[in-house]
């Protein structure tokens, strides 16, 4: 699964204000027993008592890295919680609580400064590394500053280096003798106070230091033979467990962290006393592997894909009972630009014209595919709420009345011409494009197909606007799936004016509109919940006003759940299985 990735301050300065629920810790409650779908919402085979076994992964390739500051891998920050702890994660619970964030090594959420500019966070007392060692405010200030380090550890997010005071701190591994202030912007008054001092307000900070960028790392342990990019060879743990061996994009052995207390980590568990992950299978393997018993868990949660076992789990009422069809979390839509398609009439006929229940089965259909959409944001992100502005759910296949209306208003009754970008080598993108060229064609537009390779859909092609507009690309294929999920970390990278790149641009409708603009501006400072939340459904609304994005499907996965595994439910933020959690009965 890809995520949203921001490009630079402009798109981060205007935030939400977090909502923090009042909860406790994990929960193993609500109970189920296994059924189709039960997983979503319930805990499958809930347990708490520990077993001798071995909790195996499969996964088809390999993690950009298993270095807790250096992945961007969705499945990673699920996985990696079971070896470290951040300052905020989310609660370990199914459901909608499960988007909630909880303090995790931090005592409370962070509180900022009236200024918006600080944010302090106090440190739990007693946590302990793997080695015996207590963890210190600095240990969390040195994770942080290996996040700066690009040229060493590429893969992780920036929002560090884009918010912090000193964005040209250079990470720890250059003139390390010398640098010994290391990033100025983070201050720690004594051993459990940390201060992060921002250049701008950014009230979803919280959202932040619960990516696993904010776990802690002592100085030494990053020496020597494990340090830098070969650090995830041997990631220093903090979580219930920690690295035993590890063969390079082979094999990674976990097991109990003699160190690790339940009580100051509630959201994770230490119910086996081995973790085996198995890299570089295959897909088909493990889709066999994960539903004939030899693993427990698809380690990448993208779902079965091997036609042949979906059929089978599918179609067999035993192996149908161990699956659940989960919202990843992902919206695949297409992208109506503005600056190609600058009449709104004209982007409204398309919205209208689009055949959701093809596009749909071209997407893998309900259960394979998706739920059909309606809104920018999928039902899993705060702030959701369902509306249907242009009758994709009361009229699926395609509103052509409404279409051939808007088309008289445009002043293009007969239709028009508009190029249409895909990412060739998806087959399911190339059916959903096909499909909507087709519904298109029923109202005289016509959609011209131009495909590209998806590694370079982005960085030049459709995240181009000088691409986008002197080829025509009027509408062009997409998907996303935000870092957080509530409606700033959905939102800002789609419609935020701000987020516009020359190049690895993602708000690819080319939207700058100051009534939306103002809106992630107020949020920034907005103290009150109930408004803030309202604030994401009027931008949603807002975007959908404009027509400049057309909502395919909801994306799900067909996930299957070994029925030897015990608490095994979806973790609505990740849109996969709560890794943290898993036992064996």
């Amino acid at each position: 699964m890809k995520r949203g990735k921001i490009i630079g301050f402009s798109a981060l300065g205007a935030a939400g204000v977090l909502t923090i629920a009042a909860c406790a810790g994990g929960s193993l409650s609500p109970t189920s027993a296994g059924s189709y779908g039960a997983g979503i919402t319930s805990i499958v085979n809930p347990s708490v008592t520990p077993s001798r076994g071995t909790l195996t992964f499969d996964l088809a390739n390999h993690p950009d890295s298993t270095d807790y500051q250096n992945t961007y891998d969705s499945y990673m920050w699920d996985f990696v919680r079971l070896y470290s702890m951040q300052l905020m994660t989310y609660r370990s619970c199914p459901g909608a609580c499960g988007t909630q964030l909880v303090p995790d090594l931090a005592t409370a959420p962070g509180t900022v400064s009236d200024n918006g500019l600080v944010w302090t966070y106090h440190i739990k007392r007693n946590v302990k590394f793997e080695n015996g060692q207590t963890v210190t405010s600095q240990d969390v200030k040195y994770g942080v500053e290996r996040t700066y380090a690009r040229s060493v550890l590429p893969y992780g997010p920036t929002y560090f280096q884009a918010l912090l005071q000193d964005p040209s701190y250079p990470g720890p591994y250059v003139n390390r003798a010398t640098n010994v202030m290391g990033l100025t912007s983070v201050t720690t008054p004594n051993s459990t106070t940390i201060q992060f001092h921002l250049q701008h307000p950014f009230a979803d900070f919280n959202y932040v230091v619960a990516i696993p960028q904010s776990t802690p790392v002592q100085p030494a342990w990053d020496t020597g033979q494990h340090a830098g990019a070969n650090f995830q060879l041997h990631p220093e743990s903090t979580g219930p467990y920690r690295f035993q061996s590890y063969t390079l994009n082979t094999k990674l052995v976990l097991v109990k962290n003699p160190y690790w207390k339940a009580a100051l980590d509630p959201q994770a568990s230490q119910l086996v006393n081995k973790i085996v992950v198995n890299m570089n299978v295959g897909q088909a393997q493990v889709d066999n592997n994960v539903v004939s018993n030899a693993a427990d868990i698809d380690l990448s949660g993208a779902g079965l894909q091997t036609v042949a076992v979906r059929d089978k789990v599918l179609g067999d009422s035993a192996d149908h009972a161990n699956a659940d069809d989960a919202i990843s979390g992902f919206v695949r839509f297409a992208y109506i630009n503005l600056t190609v398609i600058p009449n709104i009439h004209c982007r409204e006929a398309i919205e209208y014209a689009a055949d959701k229940t093809t596009i749909q089965d071209a997407e893998g259909g309900p259960v394979l595919g998706g739920a059909i959409a309606s809104t920018v944001m999928p039902p899993t992100a705060v702030g959701y709420q369902q509306f249907d502005l242009y009758n994709a759910l009361s009229e699926p296949n395609g509103d052509v009345a409404a279409a051939k209306q808007e088309l008289k208003l445009c002043g293009k009754p007969d239709g028009f011409t508009t190029g249409l970008a895909y990412e060739t080598d998806s087959a399911q993108e190339v059916a959903a494009a096909q499909a909507l060229q087709a519904s298109l064609a029923t109202v005289g537009i016509k959609a011209h197909l131009d495909g590209f390779l998806s590694g370079e859909y982005y960085t030049e092609f459709a995240g181009v606007p000088a691409y986008v507009n002197s080829h025509d690309l009027g509408i062009d294929m997409g998907g996303w799936s935000a870092d957080w999920p509530d409606g700033y970390g959905f939102l800002t990278g789609l419609s935020n004016g701000g987020a516009i790149a020359s190049a690895g641009n993602t708000n690819i409708s080319d939207i700058n509109v100051a009534s939306i603009n103002a809106l992630f501006a107020r949020a920034a400072t907005d103290n009150n919940a109930a408004s803030r939340l309202a604030i994401w459904t009027r931008i949603d609304r807002k975007i959908m006003g404009l027509a400049a994005i057309l909502p395919m499907v909801y994306q799900k996965v067909l996930l299957y759940r070994n029925p030897n595994v015990t608490n095994v439910y979806v973790d609505s933020n990740y849109g996969m299985y709560n890794y943290a959690v898993l036992g064996l009965k």
